[in-house]
């Protein structure tokens, strides 16, 4: 197959954004457009599809903005995925989620959301995608990467696994720091080293 592509996601790629979210398979992004955790009120809302297509255009919104809040995967310059990221604090549903609340107050960003259409599950575009994400963070400046994978008892929907499998974390070279709930643990990955302690000045003799 041919190699894949990580791009961010631009205005001129939002048609490319939208390809993957229409395609089979990917209803859930569909309904969220990525702003779930983005959001802080009730997801359930009334007004028939107005909330879908406000979240689209909430979405929308943001990439004219910037930065970009993810990236897309491409083979053969088709988009075939989607992985969103970005500082912790951008998501404000994470703070009031059991499983995903902060460790602890050191600045990290977050990966939230993988979308994968039907056909192309199983091809390695998650794996890309995360091995994308970790690299676009890191350039970004952050010294922490962390993710809320699912770590399920047999087998689940593909649909359900939006935050990826621990598995994939684990050979992506993440460690598990925390787990507030059964099957849901927190995993880092560190991108810059520690400062060295600096050592005290050598005292001058008299």
């Amino acid at each position: 197959m041919p190699a894949l592509a990580i791009r961010p996601l631009t205005p001129e790629r939002w048609p490319d954004l939208e390809a993957v979210f229409m395609a089979r398979g990917c209803s859930v992004a569909r309904g969220c457009w990525c702003m779930f955790y983005r959001e802080t009120g009730s997801f359930i809302l009334p007004g028939g599809k107005q909330p879908v297509l406000a979240r689209k255009q909430s979405l929308h919104d943001l990439v004219a903005q910037g930065p970009p809040p993810g990236l897309i995967a491409y083979r053969g310059g088709k988009p075939v995925g989607w992985v969103t990221l970005g500082p912790r604090e951008d998501f404000k549903r994470l703070a009031r989620s059991r499983a995903m609340k902060a460790v602890d107050e050191k600045p990290v960003w977050s990966i939230v959301c993988f979308v994968v259409p039907s056909e192309f599950r199983g091809q390695g575009v998650a794996t890309a995608l995360l091995e994308g994400a970790v690299a676009w963070a890191k350039k970004q400046g952050a010294a922490i990467i962390e993710a809320y994978p699912k770590e399920p008892e047999g087998k689940v929907a593909d649909d359900s696994l939006w935050f990826g499998r621990k598995s994939m974390y684990d050979k992506a070279g993440f460690t598990e720091v925390a787990r507030h709930t059964p099957g849901r643990p927190v995993m880092r990955k560190a991108l810059r080293k520690a400062a060295a302690p600096r050592k005290p000045a050598a005292r001058r003799s008299p």
